[in-house]
């Protein structure tokens, strides 16, 4: 089966053209748009002639995509896979994007602001563009959905929980393909950091999650590039009765003003942190407190695992900033976390010391693979 992928974020969108048999993927062509440019490469990472491609708009891209896959020998779509965000209380496992199941997104956005527009815009612009070929939609909360209790309810009143507010987990596409690159040498008890603008700790027992750090929404957990992560709710309400704060500032303030942004004053880009970290205290101070938070809940997921085999680092920050790895382990040695400094400044592969009580990796997040993946298991049952 060939699977266009299209994984959409709040200003940018990632895509891929894949053969899919069984479990095995094959990337046919893969590209990125910032939301002025659209870049595409072939199987081989050489650039498709013809690219880069203006592309400012949702529609462009999407006829440039297809632009793309008429002028080249590749194959058109027989089927599209959609990466979201959050499908709320109602979807839980990938589907097929229905009109039901349309409405059902549309229902879940409240709870995923900052991706779920985008991605809804990107379903309709794919069904005009694509006609007759299946949607799908693959969510990143699906595999969360079956953590236990102890986990996945808030402490709040009944009521509310019975209405789905609830912990969901996010970035799970992300740990499913950590799981798939494992295959049969999976650990027992894995913690995936999942560290980018949006970061997450997943705590994954034989091959399932049973604690994740975000919540409700991808608001949560860490500090994040300008999220503020977990917060005490004690704010907000001073922030609304003191300040007059309404819902639109206080989701301002949260998801675009607070994190590394929020706390240095500079940015929420940890490389222009690191850039400014040798004069300006208060970029020092972000970088540390962001390595403590993600450090704190790896250490709360060792312990809902009861231990730990393996630590993964992956996504942007996981995967590229050495020096943030080495932050993060220095706080868990305590733990026995050992890291070899040598290799982690290779920044992929193996890097913990051999005397290090759990083996330490960083593994490249491969969530397109997986949504083509999950699209051709759904579509050949």
């Amino acid at each position: 089966m060939i699977v266009l992928t299209l994984n959409s974020g709040s200003s940018s969108l990632k895509f891929g053209l894949y053969r899919v048999e069984g479990a095995e993927t094959e990337a046919l062509m893969t590209g990125e748009t910032d939301g002025t440019e659209l870049q595409a490469e072939d199987a081989k990472g050489s650039a498709l002639p013809g690219t880069p491609i203006k592309a400012e708009t949702p529609e462009a891209t999407l006829q440039a995509i297809a632009s793309l896959l008429a002028k080249t020998s590749l194959s058109a779509p027989e089927a599209i896979g959609h990466r979201i965000v959050h499908g709320g209380p109602k979807l839980r496992v990938h589907c097929v994007i229905d009109d039901r199941g349309e409405r059902d997104l549309e229902a879940a956005s409240a709870m995923s602001p900052l991706h779920a527009p985008a991605a809804l815009a990107i379903i309709r612009l794919a069904k005009q563009t694509w006609q007759d070929v299946p949607q799908v939609a693959c969510l990143d909360t699906a595999f969360h959905a079956e953590m236990p209790d102890i986990a996945r309810i808030l402490p709040i009143a009944k009521e509310l929980q019975l209405e789905g507010i609830q912990r969901y987990g996010f970035h799970g596409l992300s740990c499913e393909s950590i799981v798939h690159q494992f295959g049969n040498a999976l650990p027992k008890r894995l913690v995936i950091a999942h560290l980018g603008s949006g970061a997450s700790v997943t705590a994954v027992q034989d091959g399932r999650s049973i604690d994740t750090s975000m919540g409700l929404t991808p608001s949560g957990g860490i500090i994040m590039a300008t999220r503020s992560g977990d917060i005490d709710p004690g704010v907000l309400i001073y922030l609304m009765r003191e300040k007059k704060y309404d819902a639109a500032a206080l989701e301002d303030l949260v998801d675009h003003r607070s994190g590394l942004f929020g706390i240095s004053g500079v940015s929420g880009d940890l490389r222009k942190l690191h850039e400014a970290e040798p004069s300006n205290p208060d970029a020092r101070l972000a970088v540390a407190m962001f390595c403590m938070s993600v450090a704190k809940e790896i250490a709360g997921m060792i312990v809902a695992l009861g231990g730990v085999d393996t630590i993964v680092f992956t996504g942007g920050i996981g995967e590229h900033d050495a020096v943030a790895r080495a932050g993060i382990c220095h706080a868990l040695r305590c733990f026995g976390v050992c890291l070899d400094d040598a290799a982690n400044r290779t920044k992929t592969g193996h890097i913990d010391r051999s005397d290090s009580a759990c083996e330490l990796r960083v593994l490249t997040s491969r969530e397109d693979e997986q949504i083509a993946r999950h699209v051709g298991a759904l579509l050949r049952r």
